[in-house]
């Protein structure tokens, strides 16, 4: 193999693989790394807007939890406020 055919056979090989990749949607960061670019932007959305979602129930979950620790502390006081009344 001479260094022509060299040349042109890394050319080659170079070319196929950037069509494989833009075919998947991989692209390269400017140091190097890859990611995989979000052509299912459909499903991408779907999920964040999932996401977004359970984080509100933790949040609504958490206060419930938090406010029922305070109703009881309160239920307490008034049990004991209306045991001192008592003549």
């Amino acid at each position: 193999m001479n260094p022509f055919e060299m040349v042109i056979g890394i050319v080659l090989i170079v070319t196929i693989g950037s069509i494989i990749r833009a075919k998947y949607g991989v692209r390269r960061y400017h140091r190097g790394g890859e990611y995989i670019s979000g052509q299912d932007n459909a499903e991408t959305k779907a999920l964040q807007a999932e996401i977004r979602a359970l984080k509100e129930r933790i949040q609504v979950l958490e206060r419930i939890a938090t406010d029922h620790n305070r109703a009881a502390a309160l239920d307490e006081e008034i049990e004991r406020l209306r045991d001192r009344s008592l003549p």
